[in-house]
């Protein structure tokens, strides 16, 4: 059987003493996780530093060795473009000789065609107008083109003027244009007639001669064609002397491909090495604050531990050695001085009574 308690003095002292000690470990507690969130954080925060510092510092150095290498390709690249564009020219050139060359002839026939055909009709006083294309396409007509320009002719005089004219009258009645083209085919057809009557008819001889030599020039024209036409076609470019050309244009191709392979090793070098000694070049520097920050974090984490251990033992040991007598609603240092105060004054004679007229008083006062 429970004896009942005689020294109260005592029993509030050490329940005082236990809820104090409590309260200042549930204190220690809260501090101790204050400042663990707070290492965590800063941990935290200087560990993303780190990873930032070398993330930004490996895109930086890879970004340098790709515009290093970049900047000399875009060089030879250049030098590339020039020489082969000078190839280009050089072979162009080549191309117009060899055709000057080899039409040299029909060239010089023709000029001599020409000037055979100035004094035949200089020498039968024929006009000069005469020597022209588009009289020989009026009147001595042959050839595809001069049949083009006989029927452009025929569209500007027959159908652009008159139709021109027609729409600058006012008032576009039908007769107008009946009364245009019958002025158009007097003016138009009056003057072909008169030019041939005074050309043809008096010059027949000299015109038809001329018509022959028009034609040779026609034919040696065509011939200078065909061969510039081949010579453009031929694939053989040893005649053009572009060899230099070739052997600078190879060898700056090699050096293209060069420094594209020193590009590509210099950046699987730095990504499977460089790369790995700039982190730990990085990481060695932060080295040594990290570890005092870690090991503050667990010097912290250790203490927290101790600190809820002990206060895990203190809160059992108040429960059971004063809770259990006082109940968890007064294991306060302020209601255990009102419930000793109770007792010492003799207005209760144990704890029992002391928390009846605490709560009493409690109740009156609310």
């Amino acid at each position: 059987m429970a004896q009942p308690m005689m020294d109260y003095a005592a029993f509030f002292s050490g329940a005082k003493q236990a809820v104090g000690e409590l309260e200042q470990l549930r204190a220690e507690e809260k501090r101790l996780e204050g400042q663990e969130k707070q290492l965590e954080a800063s941990l935290k925060s200087r560990q993303k530093l780190v990873m930032d510092t070398i993330s930004q510092t490996v895109k930086t150095r890879k970004t340098e060795i790709t515009e290093s290498y970049d900047a000399e390709l875009s060089k030879l690249q250049e030098q590339l473009k020039k020489v082969r564009a000078k190839r280009e020219k050089a072979k162009n050139q080549g191309v117009k000789e060899r055709i000057a060359e080899d039409t040299r002839s029909l060239s010089k026939e023709n000029e001599d065609l020409k000037e055979q055909m100035k004094q035949l009709f200089r020498a039968s006083h024929v006009p000069g107008f005469c020597r022209g294309s588009l009289y020989y396409s009026l009147y001595f007509t042959r050839t595809l083109k001069e049949m083009g320009l006989l029927f452009l002719v025929m569209v500007l005089c027959f159908l652009v003027i008159p139709c021109g004219v027609y729409f600058l009258i006012p008032g576009h009645q039908t007769w107008y244009l009946i009364l245009i083209y019958i002025a158009v085919v007097l003016v138009f057809g009056g003057l072909y007639v008169a030019v041939g009557n005074r050309t043809k008819m008096r010059y027949l001889e000299t015109l038809q001669k001329g018509r022959e030599i028009r034609s040779k020039i026609q034919a040696n024209r065509k011939q200078m064609k065909r061969i510039a036409r081949a010579i453009r076609r031929d694939k053989d470019e040893a005649v053009y002397n572009l060899q230099k050309f070739d052997d600078e244009i190879a060898q700056l191709q090699q050096d293209v491909d060069q420094v594209s392979r020193k590009k590509a090793e210099a950046l699987n070098t730095f990504e499977n090495v460089t790369k790995t000694i700039i982190s730990d070049e990085i990481s060695g520097n932060f080295k040594a604050e990290l570890d005092d920050m870690e090991a503050e974090l667990l010097k912290t984490d250790e203490g927290l531990r101790s600190v809820r251990a002990s206060l895990k033992e203190k809160a059992l040991l108040v429960t059971d050695e004063y809770g259990s007598y006082v109940g968890k609603e007064f294991l306060t240092t302020d209601r255990l001085d009102a419930l000793e105060e109770l007792i010492r004054s003799g207005e209760a004679a144990n704890i029992t009574e002391a928390i009846a007229k605490y709560k009493s008083k409690v109740t009156q006062t609310d």
